[in-house]
């Protein structure tokens, strides 16, 4: 069977129907779709295939698709097809970055060798990525874990220099900060990143399961148990296991834990067979192990053991110079996520999004831009304007001067000196500015105002 799979898009469904069939029987793995927003769900930087679609269709068209797929990753191969022999549609696709167009009716053993060199050509692309991750070149992580602060510079070096081993790695980092992205990009863009990547919630494992979930069981280990059953560890053999929130696992199953890490290998419930295990553990931790150690929450030697290889996500506060572009990111993100048209947000949003504090960090960002391309705005940053509604230059300068005076007043917590100070004008233009924009020093001041 050739690797990789392929997306068919075509909204009529006898037509779809069969050319899938004509592809399954020459050993492709076929997934169809009866429309492109649907397909898009299916589409990210690592997949391994390529996407068929039919040009003209009601709602998004085959060329729209193109442009969508293209933003998510430019080398993933679309070949586009239609029943109406236009050349200069073929010519624009093709200028547009398709990988090929084909004219209905075709013959279905042509449209299997594009898709077999596309294929080819898909798989060389990201086996390239990987080579260049190892190397230390230019790769993905760049784009899934952005940032030029030296943190986050940092963080992708030590990612690569790792990926070309097999060690277990220890992510600590505050909620929301990216530590099972990192997780993700760690297996990505190691030799394991064609075996499963299987996360588990510690935290979330009920304790009468949680050996079953992970060690799996045989047949009559316990009631109710009828026949064999893989767990976690086993699925993931040649592949890598997330271990999130390894602070919260009870103190048995710990035990057990470091004997695997240890031996590398598990006994199923009900048997006394070992069974050889190759896989790479990730553990995460919100909470410094360390103190659990010392706390009696967490076993010393289960720690020492993971504690090979520590990396640490830094939170924004720690770079809040990566703010403004990584809040630009996620709303390119979401706008492919949720179908939108990507429109750039205005100086004034991003210097407001970049002033304020994000406790909840990456994820509580990524909400923030969520909500702006849905038009619900991001908690006292404007809305983008509709296409009737432009908004005029004194708007504009009105709307960043308000941002800029809040965002000062909250890193002040409410006390107007600083802030008259920092912005170099009088106490008297401060008052009346925030009159005039409504802002409250109390509103943007901690519990416990600080003195002015």
């Amino acid at each position: 069977m050739k690797p990789g799979s392929i997306l068919l898009v075509d909204d009529e469904e006898e037509i779809r129907h069969s050319t899938a069939q004509s592809l399954q029987l020459a050993s492709f793995a076929v997934s169809g779709f009866p429309s492109a927003e649907a397909v898009l769900d299916y589409v990210t930087p690592g997949f391994n295939g390529v996407v068929v679609s039919d040009i003209r269709m009601p709602g998004m068209d085959g060329m729209t698709l193109l442009a969508r797929v293209r933003d998510i990753d430019a080398d993933l191969p679309v070949i586009l097809v239609t029943g109406h022999g236009d050349v200069q549609l073929a010519v624009r696709a093709m200028r547009e970055g398709a990988y090929d167009f084909i004219e209905k009716p075709f013959d279905a053993q042509h449209l299997a060798d594009v898709a077999a060199r596309a294929l080819d050509r898909r798989g060389l692309v990201l086996e390239n990525r990987l080579l260049r991750a190892a190397a230390g070149k230019s790769d993905d992580l760049e784009a899934r874990l952005p940032g030029r602060s030296p943190p986050m510079i940092d963080l992708r070096y030590r990612l690569r220099a790792l990926a070309g081993t097999d060690a277990d790695v220890l992510i600590v980092g505050d909620t929301g900060v990216g530590k099972e992205v990192t997780a993700r990009a760690l297996h990505d863009i190691s030799g394991r990143a064609s075996r499963p990547f299987v996360a588990i919630n510690c935290a979330a494992l009920p304790e009468s399961l949680i050996e079953s979930e992970l060690f799996g069981h045989e047949a009559g280990a316990f009631p109710g148990a009828l026949r064999a059953r893989y767990g976690k560890f086993e699925h993931a053999r040649g592949g890598t296991v997330l271990l999130d929130e390894i602070g919260s696992m009870p103190a048995d199953t710990q035990a057990k834990l470091l004997r695997v890490l240890e031996e590398r290998e598990i006994v199923r419930l009900g048997s006394n067979e070992p069974i050889p295990l190759d896989v790479r553990f990730i553990a995460t931790s919100k909470a410094e192990l360390a103190e659990e150690v010392a706390a009696g929450r967490f076993r010393a030697d289960l720690f020492y053991r993971l504690n090979v290889v520590t990396l640490r996500i830094p939170p924004l506060a720690d770079r809040r110079g990566d703010v403004a572009l990584l809040f630009l990111q996620l709303v390119r993100e979401a706008a492919g996520r949720y179908r939108r048209d990507f429109v750039e947000p205005p100086p004034h949003v991003v210097a407001e999004i970049a002033q304020r504090d994000w406790p909840g960090n990456v994820r509580e960002l990524r909400n923030a831009a969520d909500r702006y391309v849905l038009g619900l705005g991001t908690e006292g940053v404007d809305m983008p304007a509709g296409e009737d509604g432009a908004v005029g230059l004194a708007e504009r300068v009105a709307r960043f001067e308000r941002a800029v005076i809040a965002a000062a007043l909250r890193r002040h917590g409410g006390s107007l000196k600083p802030v008259y100070e920092e912005l170099g004008i009088s106490r008297k233009t401060l008052y009346e500015k925030m009159q005039r924009y409504q802002l409250d020093k109390h509103d943007l001041a901690p519990a416990t105002d600080a003195p002015e």
